[in-house]
């Protein structure tokens, strides 16, 4: 998996963040998030790029997410740090959830409402499938990070809808079924479950990025960098 920052510092929702714009917000930032929600666009568009760019202006108050894959090649793309507050799914589930979208692909065509049709089932297919891996790759290390459970945590917008935490969407369950793939939501948690099993039984990697001599320092700089990966920590070494 690969995360590319692409964060979306004009948008109205980032803004908001940074300025701490009410408790919903600083309470988001303060204690992470308590679930996962999976999206997709909803229209025949696999470049991330292009919602990227419609996305980051002052003058779009419609959505911000945290973070969108890619259909053709399965990037990441970062949008909100993971701490703060988004504007995705509509109801109290921005307040309590990290929001993904999903691109879909080019080769099919929306004919009203959620119906499609197909116009080619190979390359469609492949470019579901490919973000579909991804997104099980990133919630898996999302809920590694926060310590989520994937049985519980992780919805889609349809099911968020369905709970009454969300605007009544029907994705990303109808873009797998008008593909005839046999992807659920149950599914993708119990592919998220193995992928984090895997990562949890696997050695553990430490990545230092600072050493300090004074402890002002050292704090200044885990905060600084806790505001990019919420879950840094700083630990004290005995002197060689």
């Amino acid at each position: 998996m690969k995360i590319v920052q692409s964060f979306l510092t004009k948008n109205p929702c980032w803004k908001a963040n940074v300025k701490r714009a009410d408790d919903r917000y600083v309470t988001f930032q303060e204690r992470g998030p308590l679930g996962l929600m999976l999206h997709s666009v909803g229209c025949a568009q696999p470049d991330a790029g292009v919602f990227i760019r419609g996305w980051n202006k002052s003058t779009y108050y419609n959505s911000c997410v945290h973070a969108i894959i890619d259909a053709n090649t399965g990037d990441v793309h970062q949008l909100l740090q993971w701490n703060y507050r988004g504007w995705h799914g509509g109801g109290s589930c921005n307040d309590t959830h990290i929001g993904v979208e999903m691109c879909e692909s080019k080769y099919i065509k929306y004919t009203g409402g959620a119906a499609f049709e197909v116009l080619d089932r190979t390359k469609a297919r492949a470019d579901a499938m490919r973000a579909y891996n991804s997104a099980v790759e990133l919630f898996a290390y999302l809920c590694d990070l926060y310590q989520l459970n994937p049985d519980k945590d992780i919805l889609s917008h349809r099911e968020g809808g369905k709970t009454g935490i969300a605007t009544g969407h029907v994705d990303p369950e109808h873009y797998w079924a008008g593909l005839g793939l046999s992807y659920s939501m149950n599914s993708f948690r119990a592919a998220v479950k193995r992928r984090l099993a895997a990562a949890q039984n696997g050695p553990v990697y430490l990545i230092q990025v600072g050493a300090f001599r004074n402890k002002t320092y050292a704090e200044a700089y885990l905060r600084t960098v806790q505001a990019a990966f919420p879950g840094a920590y700083m630990k004290t070494k005995d002197s060689a």
